[in-house]
């Protein structure tokens, strides 16, 4: 019998699948996967709802209704000072990894290079792949996570077609400051590549920091596709709804992979979410402030436990080290071990990983309440003998 695609018949089950089975056999606390378990705001349920009830419900424009893309360009001017057209310059899809599929699928020749940060999210590589584009790994390295001008100059050549970045980082919690960004932007240009960047927690910024769109540097705002994510911003993960905005000659040729993807995306969440990106400021602030204090507060708990905590600049995700338990096995074995002996998921950094993955780091996910994430702390003190 004939096989499946020979790319994706390669890749073994997620390993977020993996652990979240694992978590439901053992009566785990999961946090692994990477969602919030709240409702999400109740007035943008209740705008969704309402044009769900009240609203156009058959197919919208393929890229978007017309108040969602109006209400992204004014994000854009609104929080980073873009100029952007929202009939050429914007396009809603469905979900942000459709986004990442259609810049990559639109874009990538097959033979073409391919810049990708370790750890990334692990949809990235398969795409890549898929759209015949050859990959060159940066290996970022905890506890900075940063990269080197020599780190650059080893992947990037005249077949670079594109860089993709991940800002903040997932699963790493790293933020990019201006000057990594600046260095990364110099090569882009010098090769004249393109940037895919998938900034969907780009509200979920702590310690007074500022997200800083690759976009907004000198040279970069027609070598930039900018990604965001309503699931991320309003807490509304299971909507997948996702955005592009880039230069028009750049969206074009990512539209045309879009249309034979989703096509489109429910009219009822895109206006919601119009409605949600015009929110005060205070909705943006309390996201930012609410998830830092949920950060603080399991950090604080890993910390009485025994791990060492890395700092966590942005995400859901704080990334600890489980050195210091002399643990006979590396990240995977450590996860697997704590959902069956302790009670408590989390995720092995190296899974993010396609070579030189560490393994000693795990990644936990602190978008929960407080009570979960408390129980679970107790869930590990009891365990580890540190009652």
């Amino acid at each position: 019998m004939k096989s499946g695609n020979a790319i994706l018949s390669s890749y073994g089950t997620t390993i977020f699948e993996v652990m979240s089975r694992l978590s439901e056999e053992h009566g785990a606390i999961n946090l692994g996967q990477g969602f919030p378990d709240d409702r999400g705001p109740a007035d943008v349920l209740e705008a969704a709802s309402k044009a769900l009830l009240e609203g156009w419900n058959q197919y919208p424009s393929m890229m978007g209704t017309p108040d969602l893309r109006q209400a992204l360009a004014a994000h854009g001017k609104r929080f980073y000072g873009l100029d952007v057209d929202w009939k050429t310059e914007v396009m809603v899809t469905s979900g942000a990894t459709e986004a990442l599929t259609a810049c990559l699928l639109g874009l990538i020749n097959p033979g073409d290079e391919v810049v990708l940060f370790q750890p990334m999210y692990d949809s990235y590589l398969p795409i890549v792949r898929l759209a015949g584009g050859v990959p060159r790994f940066v290996s970022l390295k905890a506890p900075d996570w940063s990269f080197s001008r020599a780190d650059l100059e080893a992947v990037f050549s005249p077949k670079t077609k594109l860089v993709l970045i991940n800002d903040p980082l997932n699963p790493a919690a790293k933020v990019f400051s201006r000057a990594e960004l600046e260095l990364l932007a110099e090569f882009v240009q010098r090769f004249d590549a393109f940037a895919v960047c998938d900034e969907v927690y780009e509200h979920i910024v702590f310690d007074g920091r500022t997200h800083i769109p690759l976009m907004t540097l000198p040279g970069m705002r027609d070598r930039c596709l900018k990604i965001g994510s309503a699931g991320k911003t309003f807490s509304l993960t299971g909507w997948k709804v996702g955005y592009v905005t880039a230069a028009a000659h750049l969206l074009q040729p990512v539209a045309k992979a879009h249309q034979y993807i989703t096509f489109t995306t429910a009219p009822n969440l895109q206006t919601a979410v119009a409605y949600g990106l015009g929110k005060e400021d205070a909705y943006f602030g309390g996201l930012a402030s609410g998830l830092q204090g949920k950060r603080d507060r399991l950090a604080e708990g890993l910390r009485s436990v025994g791990f060492d905590v890395l700092p966590s600049a942005g995400t859901y995700f704080v990334v600890a080290d489980v050195s210091p338990f002399g643990f006979d096995g590396d990240d995977e074995a450590f996860c697997r071990h704590l959902t069956a002996a302790a009670g408590v998921t989390a995720i092995p950094v190296g899974a993010f990983f396609v070579q030189d993955a560490p393994k000693t780091f795990i990644r936990f996910c602190f978008s929960k309440k407080d009570t979960i994430l408390d129980e679970a702390v107790e869930r590990l003190r009891r365990h580890f003998g540190r009652r």
